[in-house]
């Protein structure tokens, strides 16, 4: 019976101890970190689905090809981020790919090690649980952002949420260099319709580039987002 105590004692310690936040941020048994330089493939459509990654670094593009070769960008990640769950759910290949947009630093975590961690840490759990919920709500609001609001407030809201504004922590004010064409496709038009709009959030002073290897985007392009 004492040693049975002891060992019940043991295992509390042990799940106090418990440390998401470490635990995403160092190596283990089942976890390690790896490195991609920009436009590096981490995977593609149809590879196995056999890890999930976090972000530590970096921004990560999330597409998909369709049978008749047409891509689309389904989301850009960054830091704090997760991607490729599917493969907890019981995918066994890519349903898409996921590319480096900029030099990324990821903790690649296998299947069995996740299960394994999500199964006996509460705190990790609940921190999994709550990220899942949050990007759930996320592609709920791409749904209706596609669907009711022009191409000018769409494309002012994917800048923002880009920059992380709204988000906890300082916001992003300069983003890596996106290509018009990706931010068309992740808004539904065309790539001139992009050009036009940045040109004129650019003319009123809500974003700022020049060409060079960021852009600078400022809160009061919320006025778009916001304005009826």
């Amino acid at each position: 019976m004492r040693s049975q105590a002891v060992a019940l004692t043991l295992l509390e310690q042990r799940r106090v101890e418990f440390d998401p936040k470490k635990f995403l941020a160092t190596i283990g048994v089942g976890r390690r970190v790896v490195s991609f330089p920009k436009k590096q493939t981490i995977f593609a459509q149809g590879d196995a689905a056999d890890a999930i990654f976090y972000i530590q670094q970096g921004k990560v593009s999330l597409t998909v090809v369709s049978k008749v070769g047409k891509e689309a960008t389904l989301g850009i990640l960054g830091e704090r981020d997760f991607f490729g769950e599917g493969s907890l759910a019981g995918q066994l290949l890519r349903m898409g790919s996921a590319t480096a947009l900029t030099d990324c630093e990821l903790l690649r975590i296998d299947k069995k090690a996740m299960m394994a961690a999500l199964h006996r840490e509460q705190s990790f759990s609940d921190l999994f649980v709550a990220y899942l919920l949050a990007r759930n709500i996320r592609y709920e609001e791409d749904l209706v952002d596609q669907l009711f609001n022009s191409s000018e407030k769409r494309l002012a809201r994917i800048l923002l949420l880009l920059a992380h504004f709204g988000k906890e922590g300082v916001p992003q004010v300069v983003i890596p260099k996106i290509s018009q064409e990706t931010l068309a496709e992740m808004i539904g038009t065309t790539r001139s319709r992009v050009s036009f709009f940045m040109n004129r959030f650019r003319t009123l002073g809500f974003v700022d580039y020049d060409g060079g290897s960021g852009l600078q985007v400022h809160s009061s392009l919320l006025n778009i987002v916001l304005h009826d």
